[in-house]
């Protein structure tokens, strides 16, 4: 073998490897943009709306100043 064919051996195997290992990033790249939109479409079903949290904040205070009154008016307070 001469050098020339071993340095276009040595080239073509480099960009044949690179080819592949960028050709594999791409892939994963569209499969995490599937990935994040799946995640987006699916975020407002799965978690707790904002509306929902306020109501039951509002009932969790009323609970908690209904204690609070009750210890405030503890008749064995010092």
């Amino acid at each position: 073998m001469e050098f020339q064919e071993l340095v276009n051996l040595a080239v073509g195997t480099t960009l044949s490897v690179l080819g592949w290992f960028a050709r594999q990033l791409w892939q994963a790249v569209q499969d995490l943009k599937r990935d994040l939109q799946a995640v987006e479409v699916a975020l407002p079903t799965h978690y707790v709306r904002k509306e929902e949290l306020e109501t039951r904040l509002d009932k969790l205070e009323a609970i908690l100043m209904k204690i609070y009154d009750k210890l405030d008016t503890k008749v064995d307070k010092d």
